[in-house]
């Protein structure tokens, strides 16, 4: 069984190198600067040597355990459930007689699953584990698209009224744009109806939130208190049909009346031309002196 794929081991072991020597010199040469203040330059190289070195190692451990940190995240609600579901019947083995254990073990485990309301949220809370973990056989199956293999740190899952709700933060190399296309995948590996993704956060484009679907709750039949009030025997009354207004009528708005002046005609000749402008008899000239 594969726990670290090949591909992931290389590149972690690459990037601790990496890690180990930025991290050396730059803490062994500014320790070494910090120390020179105050004792022989000589000296203080070597103990800058030495912080530096130490330094290193303490990157490199956790880039290259980093793979296994991340495998322990994503099981850390089952082990921690082994562990105390472990310790708890040690300590009931150890202190009661078996009868007694066995009986105490039934109750724990029989009335949560006979009561309807704590067995809902049991089962709820067991979907958003393995929901938890298909997500992950996805991202590692079709979705993952780096080069170093590396897979989206899946943070945690909460349950809904049609499923299961899970926040996811991208590695390099994936975008919302590259999961809407394998939604109807994602769907299927997670034993869904149907599946959507969005932004978490509106600063931050790798923080998303997947909604698994797998119910729907708006087709259920929801009881009126009205059905008792109401009585079946009583006649249907026929409604008038309203009157469909067709012009506009306003009898509530007054008005004003506007009086326009009346225009008086200009007064015309009897062979209906207008009048010429009159000029004075002593501008005028005789006609007759030029016939």
């Amino acid at each position: 069984m594969t726990v670290i794929e090949a591909k992931v081991h290389r590149s972690s072991a690459r990037n601790a190198r990496l890690a180990f020597i930025l991290t050396a010199v730059i803490v062994g040469l500014l320790s070494a600067v910090v120390a020179a203040s105050s004792m022989h330059p000589i000296l203080a190289l070597f103990i800058g040597a030495l912080i530096g070195a130490l330094s290193g190692g303490l990157a490199w451990v956790l880039v290259r355990i980093w793979p296994v940190l991340r495998l322990l995240w994503w099981w850390t609600t089952e082990i921690g459930i082994t562990i105390v579901l472990g310790a708890a019947w040690v300590q009931l083995a150890n202190h009661t007689p078996l009868p007694v254990t066995l009986v105490v073990v039934a109750l724990v485990v029989g009335v949560p699953a006979a009561v309807p309301v704590t067995r809902r949220a049991l089962v709820a809370w067991t979907w958003c584990l393995v929901v938890r973990h298909r997500l992950r056989v996805c991202f590692a199956q079709f979705i993952i698209a780096n080069q170093s293999g590396s897979l989206p740190l899946i943070l945690w899952a909460t349950p809904t009224p049609v499923g299961e709700r899970v926040w996811v933060y991208l590695r390099p190399g994936l975008s919302m744009a590259d999961l809407e296309g394998r939604l109807d995948r994602i769907a299927v590996a997670c034993h869904a109806a149907t599946a959507l993704v969005e932004r978490a956060s509106d600063g931050n484009a790798a923080y998303l939130r997947f909604d698994i679907k797998r119910r729907e709750v708006l087709t259920a039949t929801v009881g009126s208190p009205l059905v008792d009030v109401i009585d079946p025997a009583t006649p249907a009354t026929d409604r008038a049909m309203p009157v469909v207004p067709t012009a506009l009528d306003l009898p509530d708005v007054d008005a004003p009346v506007i009086t326009l002046p009346v225009q008086k005609k200009p007064a015309t000749t009897a062979n209906g031309s207008k009048p010429g402008a009159s000029s004075s008899s002593s501008d005028a000239d005789d006609v007759s002196d030029w016939i």
